[in-house]
């Protein structure tokens, strides 16, 4: 295929004619975690270029917002909690303008999913974060290269157990299966081998140590190659391997736009990551900004995961949030950051809903419609006078687009005007029970 090709096939979307707010929406969602009207109707007013141009690079944040997050990530690092830590995450997801920069960190902790369960330091999982926000939007080479002498992933994986006349073959196999070629792109006897080109990668206090003693120097062959292989040595053939690039262009493409790939996108997508070397902010401009993105069959097509359901209402109601609730919620929805549940992390998609989270997330929006203990949303009367919203229709309307990221159908603007006019209550009250109304309905479950 040629650079040609996969131009044609990744058309830019028209810069103008058919950029509202649902499309300044729509990439606000998926690239970040929604943002409050303020956001999209800057965005809508900007257009795509100029709006998917603030998304792709790093914005200046607030003062009170940097003096905020480096005082809990202290706070994290000097108690040892990983609820802390936690919480430091959680408010960076809510009130961060660089909403891509965190999607990107928590699409690598799930691809590189690695659980304080096991790990038991807080010092290692916010090490390993750090190194994962230094590449989330830049090279996808550099960040495997980090990974393989992390500490949390040596001791997720059992670094200390693969020695020389007794390889362990946990973390050659992640690296194949679940950090770069997937299931099939490579046999059982290059896990062997590849574990056997890892051996003396350990741990000692609290640091990477390459154990010489421990270390096989002997000659491998791993993917069809031989030599005396070490390590690093292993990285770069998983790198070079045709799979690779097609691994990391279907897990971007099921995380940004649909988890139904096309072979011709997988192809394309696959020919952009090779062009741009694994350089991640290029190949999610040239995606985000394509007709493939903005297509219909795109809209609507992920289920929310707990985070995109929590933290999106979260930031689009302008909710400050009670951070201790929130991840707690989290946890009882089934995304607890820091622990995910396996080395593949959370498999997301229909996985994400069940009869007892589908009661769960009804709770979770009553909680945000009527309740305080995830935090105190913005006076839904301010909001409506700021954007000079007045009448049944024009309220429920505005609501239903900035909620459900779609203009609503005939039939559900009637039923949503007809609730709203019958409900008991001042203003501020039909407004709230019309907010729980719209959270509840399953076109919210989707993005």
């Amino acid at each position: 295929m040629t650079v040609a090709d996969s131009r044609r096939v990744l058309k830019p979307y028209p810069r103008s004619g058919r950029w509202t707010e649902i499309e300044a929406g729509h990439l606000l969602r998926r690239a970040g975690w929604n943002s409050g009207p303020d956001e999209m109707r800057r965005a809508a007013a900007e257009g795509l270029e100029a709006t998917l141009r603030r998304v792709l690079n790093t914005q200046a944040e607030t003062t009170e917002f940097t003096q905020a997050s480096d005082l809990l990530y202290r706070v994290a690092r000097e108690t040892g909690e990983i609820d802390n830590l936690k919480a430091w995450w959680l408010y960076r997801m809510v009130n961060s303008v660089n909403g891509l920069t965190e999607k990107m960190a928590l699409f690598w902790h799930n691809r590189f999913a690695t659980s304080y369960a096991k790990v038991r330091s807080v010092e290692h999982m916010a090490d390993q974060h750090e190194l994962i926000r230094r590449h989330a939007l830049g090279s996808f080479g550099q960040l495997l290269r980090g990974m393989t002498q992390d500490v949390a992933m040596l001791i997720w994986l059992d670094g200390n157990a693969n020695r020389k006349r007794h390889p362990n073959e946990n973390f050659a196999r992640e690296l194949m299966e679940l950090f770069s070629l997937d299931v099939g792109n490579y046999t059982e006897r290059d896990i062997q081998e590849a574990a056997r080109a890892f051996s003396g990668w350990h741990v000692r206090n609290d640091v990477f140590w390459f154990n010489r003693l421990q270390h096989d120097d002997g000659q491998k062959t791993v993917l069809g190659k031989t030599g005396a292989w070490g390590g690093r040595d292993v990285v770069e053939l998983c790198l070079s391997h045709p799979a690779c690039p097609r691994f990391l262009a279907r897990r971007l493409y099921e995380t940004f736009v649909s988890r139904t790939v096309p072979e011709t996108a997988l192809e394309v997508l696959a020919h952009r990551v090779e062009v741009h070397k694994y350089q991640l902010r290029p190949v999610l401009g040239e995606l985000l900004g394509s007709e493939l993105f903005f297509a219909d069959e795109a809209r609507h097509a992920l289920i929310k995961s707990p985070l995109d359901l929590v933290v999106g209402s979260l930031r689009g109601l302008e909710v400050r949030p009670n951070l201790d609730n929130v991840v707690r919620v989290l946890r009882e929805l089934g995304q607890d950051l820091f622990e995910p549940p396996t080395v593949k992390g959370w498999e997301g998609g229909r996985m994400w809903i069940s009869s007892a989270t589908v009661l769960q997330r009804a709770n979770v929006a009553a909680e945000l419609a009527f309740g305080e203990k995830l935090g105190q949303p913005a006076e839904p009367l301010q909001v409506l006078k700021r954007f000079e919203v007045e009448g049944d229709g024009e309220i429920c309307g505005h609501y239903a687009r900035m909620l459900l990221g779609r203009q609503p159908s005939e039939g559900l603007q009637r039923r949503l005007v007809d609730f709203y006019s019958e409900v008991q209550g001042d203003r501020s009250a039909k407004v709230r029970r019309l907010l729980h109304l719209i959270m509840t309905l399953p076109e919210f479950q989707l993005m």
